[in-house]
């Protein structure tokens, strides 16, 4: 073979390289917008959790366990949040394409009915979500490193957005007096949140949408609500509002509207800046 034509087909064999979309699949609307932000054209994403699917009670179907088997990626949460996740790599038979993305982010610790669980909702902490887009780009590079400086770029770019959001955040809990920053939620989602802003968090629920409240609970959680003159109770976007409705003629505390808590939505808070925004003013206005 001449060497030019040798030249030019190793260039267009780069070049085939360069472009070529890396195949990621992801377990949580939170992972696949850091995986859009950080891959752009060079990743393609398949969503396996949509918006409005709950994710504490998720099961794969068999078309996911196909998606999976030929993604070269497959990011999750972690921190106990994919319970099948085992089953679901034995049925893959490659464990060593999940990245789980939760891994190096410290973990928060709640005490549930005597034992302590781990709390999977890290993303409510804009800290954690830069961490969370580092890991993603290092594993996006390593995987594909002709696309390497394109994925830095992009993760550059994202972590840039994230830094105004939390500029914009810190600005508007200020308003809000420390004394007043008393959440009620369905259910036990928001102690990243609490944690980086003050917070108490009284939860219908434990960590998980499948715990299911005893009487006893909600009647200790009515007692709490008036005694610490909570004006406000909210529900979640993918739960029935309905405790969280009797909770509130109980106590004469107001329903303070919907809040995304475990994943994005669909056309309301269809990315996560638009989430934290919406959760943000929906709080603030109606504690302050």
């Amino acid at each position: 073979m001449k060497t030019g034509l040798r030249t030019l087909l190793m260039t267009l064999a780069c070049i085939g390289c360069a472009n070529a979309e890396l195949q990621v699949a992801s377990l949580s609307t939170i992972t696949t917008e850091i995986a859009h932000n950080v891959g752009g054209t060079a990743v393609r994403v398949t969503p396996l959790i949509r918006p409005g699917i709950d994710p504490h009670d998720f099961q794969p179907s068999p078309w996911d366990v196909r998606e999976i088997e030929t993604a070269d990626l497959v990011l999750l949460t972690g921190k106990g949040m994919e319970g099948y996740l085992t089953k679901l790599a034995d049925a893959v038979g490659n464990k060593s394409k999940f990245v789980d993305v939760g891994a190096d982010i410290p973990s928060l610790s709640l005490q549930e009915d005597g034992r302590t669980v781990e709390d999977p909702h890290w993303w409510h902490s804009i800290a954690n979500m830069k961490k969370a887009t580092s890991v993603i780009r290092r594993h996006f590079a390593e995987a594909d490193p002709a696309n390497e400086a394109l994925y830095a770029k992009n993760a550059a770019a994202y972590l840039a957005k994230l830094t105004d959001l939390e500029k914009w955040v810190r600005q508007e809990i200020a308003k809000l007096p420390r004394d007043k920053r008393k959440l009620v939620t369905s259910h036990d989602a928001l102690q990243y949140f609490a944690q980086d802003y003050g917070f108490k968090i009284y939860a219908v629920e434990g960590v998980s949408t499948e715990d299911q409240p005893s009487s006893k609970k909600v009647t200790d959680l009515i007692k709490t609500i008036r005694e610490q003159e909570v004006k406000a109770v909210f529900f979640e976007s993918i739960k029935n509002p309905k405790v969280i409705t009797e909770i509130t003629k109980e106590t004469g505390a107001k329903i303070g509207g919907q809040l995304f808590v475990d994943g994005l939505g669909d056309k309301e808070a269809s990315t996560y800046p638009d989430m934290m925004q919406h959760n943000i003013q929906t709080i603030v206005e109606n504690l302050k």
